[in-house]
């Protein structure tokens, strides 16, 4: 395709790596098997996880595969159906009673549907249109605040919720985003709307090959996700339904899908529409060069946000925190989106409870989401108000400040004021563009800044939004980056009890596996002990005493799982009765 090779990549990206040959985990879709580049990361330092996680992402945007016939991001394939798909969403942009919805399923997925729709609301909005986005998440708006599980498991609920959001449309385009090809809310939606084609469009978005879509059956359904990804396939010839799956190679985190494949579906998705509202306003078709201009821009976010120093300093000093109380993220704008979405996800992807990492957005978000007040109605936990973040923080919490020089600086030096009074351990993440800098006594308020700077963006209108994409980009790999210690510290637990009470030095965690495992074989309930002294936050001796105590391990589990401030007891604690008699 004409152009695709024009454009030299800002980083240097991995040749294709072992994940691409074609008998590696070859059971396994691309999304779960696991990153050679990260086969070291559980016993790796701070330094080393971000270098290691910073390795994994490269992948997204390289070359199309040489060995295993993938699709990339920027391949002939991918941005044949990307200039597909921006002239149908141009059609919609034209129709004042049209429009644009992402149907989204839980977790990463929806989360990053509701900062689409609020991003490229504002972009309508402030063009003077009449904003056409609306985002859908399996289980509402509280999903978006707080970790849910099962609700993307029904196909008739993924129905019923377009349904509603469709009512009265001529045409909608709906975007449904599952990184694993799998789940069901959006297979229901997919299915749906091949059956509607005169108001309906369906966009299927993954990053695994439609051979390894989810094949089991659905409950409420009559079909797999991937009969109706193969379906989908079939009608994108007519250009009636279409799928975009590049291949971005597996997470760092083995099956994290919130990280690498939250990213891809953050740059595919600005990229995408950006280029098809850029190119609407000049009445001009799409092409391959100007997605593969905005594809740029997110490599450069790359290599920008990897070139901090203080990345490693500030996980380090998370990961201190959440040792014994928790993290709180607050940030202003979409980047306070990026803080929520960063303190939900750590449930499912590190076992961290609720209160561990918390985050907040700060400022006007009355148009944001679709049921304001039904959310808030919930409690405290999807409460988003100032008041409520400033009465919530525990002296020893690390709160990190996530904003711009474009935000309101006097709110953010009254807050980090505010906050110095409960505690002095706070961070700030700050974004600026070349020739910007922040108040001299803002700046004395924080013992540590990472302070990226970003070059000047000579583009038009849609510049201001490339700008604001890219700080939203970086925030998220730093944030990704820096939890990547809870896992290293479960292997910390274990290896300390199992050569408990010799100090565990740089020798003992760099001996091989067997090593490890013939000390273990001379200890008793080497599991149950770490797993104590990770839940209560405790030295070694003292989950033995917890142990010592109990009746039995599951009363000594179950107490520290059922113990004041922790929550979604009632799932854990199924899981463990099956697994301890």
């Amino acid at each position: 395709m004409p152009g695709t090779k024009r454009f030299q990549h800002v980083i240097e990206t991995p040749e294709p790596g072992k994940w691409e040959l074609s008998g590696y985990e070859a059971a396994l879709p691309i999304t779960e098997k696991s990153n050679p580049l990260t086969r070291d990361l559980y016993k790796a330092d701070a330094e080393q996880i971000v270098r290691l996680l910073g390795q994994c992402d490269p992948e997204i945007f390289q070359e199309e595969g040489q060995v295993m016939p993938t699709c990339q991001l920027n391949s002939e394939s991918t941005l044949t159906t990307m200039v597909q798909v921006a002239g149908k969403v141009q059609e919609v942009l034209k129709e004042p009673e049209g429009g644009a919805g992402g149907a989204e399923w839980r977790g990463t997925s929806g989360r990053m549907a509701f900062l689409m729709s609020v991003s490229f609301n504002q972009l309508m909005i402030g063009l003077g249109q009449k904003p056409l986005y609306t985002y859908l998440i399996a289980g509402g708006d509280r999903s978006v605040m707080a970790s849910r599980e099962g609700t993307e498991d029904s196909a008739l609920d993924g129905i019923e919720e377009l349904k509603k959001v469709a009512a009265g449309k001529k045409r909608v385009i709906v975007i449904g985003i599952s990184v694993g090809l799998s789940a069901p809310f959006v297979a229901g939606q997919m299915d749906y709307c091949m059956d509607n084609p005169a108001v309906f469009l369906p966009v299927l978005m993954g990053f695994n090959p439609v051979s390894t879509a989810r094949n089991d059956p659905i409950e409420d359904w009559s079909s797999t996700f991937r009969e109706i990804a193969e379906q989908m396939q079939k009608l994108q010839r007519k250009q009636k339904a279409f799928v975009l799956n590049p291949a971005t190679g597996p997470e760092g985190l083995n099956g994290s899908s919130r990280i690498k494949g939250g990213s891809a579906t953050k740059i595919l998705l600005e990229t995408l529409l950006l280029a098809a509202h850029k190119t609407a306003d000049r009445s001009i078709a799409a092409s391959p060069r100007c997605f593969l201009e905005i594809l740029r821009t997110s490599e450069w976010a790359h290599q920008v946000t990897s070139q901090s120093p203080k990345i490693a300093a500030l996980m380090k000093q998370v990961s201190t925190s959440l040792e014994k109380k928790g993290v709180d993220l607050v940030g202003w704008q979409t980047l306070g989106i990026i803080a929520i979405m960063d303190g939900v996800e750590c449930i499912h992807t590190f076992g961290a409870d609720f209160q561990d990492v918390h985050g907040f957005l700060i400022g006007d978000h009355s148009d944001m989401f679709n049921q304001k007040a039904e959310l808030i109605n919930q409690g405290p936990h999807f409460c988003l108000s100032q008041e409520y973040f400033l009465t919530s923080i525990p002296e020893i919490d690390t709160v990190v400040f996530i904003f711009t020089p474009d935000d309101n600086l006097k709110e953010v030096q009254m807050l980090v004021e505010q906050v110095k009074e409960k505690t002095s351990n706070i961070q700030a993440l700050a974004h600026s563009t070349v020739g910007q800098s922040l108040p001299t006594p803002l700046k004395k308020l924080f013992p540590s800044i990472i302070s990226i700077t970003w070059p000047l963006l000579f583009f038009e209108y849609d510049g201001e939004f490339i700008q604001k994409f890219q700080h939203e980009l970086s925030a998220k790999w730093v944030l990704n980056t820096r939890f990547g210690q809870p896992k290293a510290r479960c292997i910390e637990s274990l290896l300390q009890v199992i050569h408990f009470p010799q100090p565990l030095l740089d020798d003992i965690r760099a001996a091989p596996i067997s090593f490890h495992v013939q000390a273990a074989h001379e200890k008793e309930q080497v599991i149950p002990i770490a797993l104590l002294s990770l839940l209560f936050r405790c030295s070694i001796p003292e989950a033995q005493a917890y142990l010592a105590a109990a009746p039995s391990v599951r009363e000594a589990v179950g107490s520290a799982l059922t113990r004041p401030g922790r929550k979604r007891n009632a799932d854990l604690l199924e899981t463990l009765d099956r697994a301890v008699p």
